[in-house]
């Protein structure tokens, strides 16, 4: 094995002991700091280039921020807030500046659309009076626009965090520059979520039925070795094109007139409901949404015109008149019109005088097939497309590099990629069982690192005796040929040392059950009794085949781990059909794993734990639900292994939370229960704890440390119990990339080799954390995982802790290679899914059950867990698997 040195950095390293005893001291926890300069252990290593470009600046500038306030001149009668959308105080603000170019430099200025302003010059304090011309369409024609310095800041106070002389990061510089980049994309692009992209796609890249892919970028601002780096990643989202309402539809809806509107009127309002539209009959930049349409048509529609001095009393007026004399014709009189109304009112606007609004995302759903795949190839380019576009967007005079605002700060941005050198880490040998049923070693594939069960079988395959197939195909087109995919499941996992016998129970069903909760739950009921009868044991297995994917699939789960108690596995009917081996294998290594077997296991024990004393791996997750949806419950998810030294069987918990919370408000006791858990199924406590914690910010990490980590050992003592534990934070959600800087350094595909890990140059400037690349990356471009580690009494070395996740990447339960993201964050996403899936079959079933749950998430009172408690059979197996 190479040894390899890492780059010196240059700043002291202050070590875990010193960490220790400091926090100690203290009643705040700070992240622990890294233990020495890098890994040195690899099997080779390899050059490499990282989407990081390197802020120069002045230490000896000082930006100043203000606080913004915009009010009405003439504020309403009843004395409420006027609450203006960013649009509108940004035009406000435009306006300002623009008038007054001298004293308010628009250029050395970076706007939030809020309340803060940061600017590289001094600008004048006080109420400013801004009259807004008609066109911008704000809500009042006079404003007063105050501002008020309220800190300068002094970039020599990032220089002496990047040193290691202060100790807190300093957010408000970071918060100003992260603004400085943004602004001239703002003014320039469209912004989508935190990405930008361009107002109108490439020609190529229409996806048909009103939609396209739009190339864009997503950035932000990162400390690291060398100091603050622009990270930019290339992005790409399906939006709707920005076209005539009516054009819309004709592509939208196949066979779509205006002739034959009326049939089609309910698919028409569908597809509409919701979407923003901007005007073309009289000059404004609004954008309206469209609540849906008018029941009568264009020609029909009449309003009471009310006389503006009270002169005259109200009187009737003719669409068509009113729009006539004041604006121009209306040429399709006998369709509806759109209804643009807020607030309760009405706002009835012809729909050919309305044109899509940019930047509004299309449900990828709703895409067609040919046009999902069109999608994917763009959004996920090879690494050589990648890099070159990420280059292109860096240059560009839209970007956050462009217009010249940064430069005006004082800012430099090094336009050329990051060099870096990365390490490949040795793979472990593998576990499994050859043709003689002795235990054989496994040496992983030379490029890929993944392995075959071809000759082999299983460490520990369970014999399944009683089991049953429920084939919800059988009335179905496409339909289950069970006369051979039974047979091939039995070969199957019989040939992987999964010892099953014939079914006992096969019965025919059709997909109707799936529109129910209590259908589904009679089918289970009915064929856990019937297989009782005929087995006189307990259903250990239930392969349900479904025709196609469908909504009911999570009342199928809920019902099944929650109330019924039995092990379900899901598959298509075309799939099963086909029964290719590595489908067959793929099943069986879920089914082994969810009925507590062990398909593979690591030769050697994990790193720094190869002495006595047993290890628990915890796995910690929060689901948040979609966007608009501000009352449903977050679900928050805990597993943990439970057996050692194999660390390869896991338990779940799941408990709701109140909506969009992502600290885990039970934590210490869920981990208190799986501890438990282990304890009875080990006769033994853990000795050691090391918890991944996913789905969090670096803006999060005090929250994790201060709060999780509390309630975690507060629950642990109160029972007088006090292992060491290590708390690191898995992200994936990041936009680090890194580049092979030849064909040498990369895999066939352009990939960084799996094992590559970088832990110098682009990493913090002292803390623990490091990037991961496990797995071979055979689509698009490779992520690595970021792992940041935030408290460790284990004391790890960087080399023994990335060697323990690395390793820990090849025991997951569902495939024969190294995966992407460490199991324990992997099946935490996966069980606090399934909590999800559980909250949503239970609105389904009773909306008043689902509002009463969905009232208490904005409450103080707890949330009821009864919903989500697993059945008693399943609450310490991999049934989410």
């Amino acid at each position: 094995m190479e040894n390899f040195r890492s780059e010196q950095r240059g700043f002291s390293c202050i070590s875990s002991t010193d960490q220790l005893s400091y926090s100690s001291c203290t009643d705040k926890k700070f992240p622990v700091k890294r233990p020495d300069n890098g890994g040195t252990e690899a099997i080779r290593s390899t050059r490499l280039q990282a989407n990081h470009f390197i802020l120069s600046y002045n230490p000896e500038s000082i930006i100043s921020h203000y606080d913004v306030d915009v009010k009405p001149e003439n504020p309403a009668k009843n004395g409420s807030p006027v609450k203006m959308s960013k649009y509108e105080l940004s035009a406000i603000r435009k306006k300002l500046f623009s008038d007054n170019p001298s004293d308010f430099p628009l250029l050395s200025t970076a706007y939030d659309g809020g309340k803060n302003i940061f600017s590289a010059v001094p600008l004048p304090t006080g109420s400013f009076k801004v009259e807004v011309p008609a066109e911008e369409d704000t809500q009042f024609s006079s404003y007063r626009f105050t501002l008020k310095l309220v800190n300068e800041l002094k970039l020599c106070k990032l220089k002496e965090y990047l040193s290691g002389h202060l100790l807190s990061i300093p957010g408000n510089i970071l918060q100003g520059m992260h603004l400085m980049m943004k602004e001239n994309p703002t003014r320039c692009l469209v912004s989508v979520g935190r990405c930008f992209y361009p107002r109108k796609s490439n020609e190529n890249d229409d996806l048909g039925h009103g939609a396209a892919a739009f190339r864009g970028f997503w950035h932000s601002l990162r400390l690291t070795s060398q100091g603050p780096a622009l990270c930019l990643d290339y992005s790409a989202v399906a939006c709707h094109k920005c076209m005539p309402v009516i054009d819309f539809l004709q592509e939208q809806i196949r066979g779509f007139t205006l002739e034959d509107f009326t049939r089609l009127r309910r698919e028409v309002e569908d597809v509409l409901r919701g979407l923003k539209v901007t005007v073309t009959h009289r000059k404004t930049k609004q954008k309206y949404i469209i609540k849906g349409l008018t029941c009568e048509n264009a020609g029909d529609i009449t309003f009471d015109a009310v006389d503006i001095d009270g002169q005259c009393p109200p009187r009737k007026v003719r669409l068509l008149d009113y729009f006539s004399v004041k604006y121009q014709e209306i040429q399709y009189k006998n369709i509806p019109c759109l209804d643009l109304g807020k607030n309760g009112g009405e706002n009835f606007t012809p729909m050919e005088f309305c044109v899509l609004a940019e930047g509004q995302k299309y449900a990828t759903e709703h895409l067609h097939r040919n046009a999902a795949i069109k999608l994917k190839d763009i959004a996920m380019p090879l690494p050589g497309i990648r890099q070159q576009n990420i280059r292109e967007m860096v240059e560009s005079n839209d970007g956050p590099c462009g217009g010249g605002i940064i430069g005006n700060f004082g800012i430099v941005v090094n336009k050329v990629m990051t060099p870096v050198t990365g390490r490949v880490i040795v793979p472990p040998e593998l576990k499994l069982r050859a043709s003689n049923g002795k235990i054989a070693k496994v040496t992983v594939h030379k490029e890929k690192f993944d392995w075959t069960l071809v000759g082999k079988s299983l460490v520990e395959g369970k014999r399944i005796s009683c089991w049953a197939v429920l084939d919800f195909s059988s009335f179905e087109q496409f339909c289950l040929d069970s006369e051979q995919f039974i047979p091939k499941l039995i070969s199957k996992c019989n040939k992987v040392g999964i010892r099953m016998g014939e079914p006992v129970l096969y019965k025919a069903a059709s997909m109707k059950p799936f529109t129910s909760v209590q259908m589904i739950r009679q089918q289970l009921e009915s064929i856990k009794e019937q297989a009782y009868k005929r087995s006189e044991g307990r259903l250990q297995l239930l392969v349900c085949v479904m025709a196609r994917r469908d909504p009911g699939y999570k009342y199928l789960k809920w019902i099944s781990e929650t109330q019924i108690g039995i092990v379900t596995q899901c598959c298509l009917s075309g799939r099963a059909n086909k029964a290719n081996d590595e489908y067959l294998s793929y099943l069986a290594l879920k089914i082994n794993a969810k009925l507590g077997g062990s398909n593979v296991e690591l030769s050697d024990r994990l790193p720094l734990f190869r002495g006595a004393g047993h290890v628990m791996f915890v796995g910690a997750d929060v689901n948040h639900p979609a966007t608009q949806n501000t009352i449903s419950p977050s679900i928050a998810a805990v597993v943990a292994t439970v057996n050692w030294p194999a660390a390869n069987r896991y338990a779940a918990r799941i408990r709701p939370q109140f909506c969009r919370m992502e600290k885990i408000l039970n934590f210490g006791d869920m981990c208190l229960e799986l501890v438990e858990t282990y304890e009875r199924l080990n006769k033994v406590k853990p000795d050691k704890i090391v918890v991944f914690r996913d789905g969090v910010g670096e803006g999060q990490f005090d929250m994790v440390l201060n709060e999780e980590l509390l309630d975690l050992k507060r629950a642990l003592g109160g029972i007088k119990y006090y292992p060491t534990i290590t708390l690191i934070v898995a992200q994936k959600r990041h936009h680090t990339r890194l580049f092979p800087e030849s064909s040498s350094d990369g895999n066939s595909r352009g990939n960084v080799l799996p094992g590559t890990v970088v832990d110098t140059i682009i990493v913090h400037p002292f803390e623990f954390d490091f990037y991961l690349c496990s797995h071979y990356g055979a689509l698009g471009t490779s992520k690595p995982i970021h792992y940041h580690v935030l408290w460790d009494e284990h004391r790890f070395t960087s080399d023994q802790l990335q060697k323990l996740i690395y390793d820990l990447c090849f025991t997951s339960a569902r495939c024969t290679k190294p995966v992407s993201l460490v199991p324990p964050v992997y099946y935490a996403d996966l069980v606090a899914y399934r909590g999800r899936l559980y909250h949503d079959s239970m609105e389904d079933q009773s909306p008043a059950s689902a509002s009463s749950s969905s009232s208490s998430s904005s409450a103080s009172s707890p949330l009821p867990g009864a919903y989500y408690k697993l059945h008693a059979d399943l609450e310490n197996i991999m049934f989410f698997i």
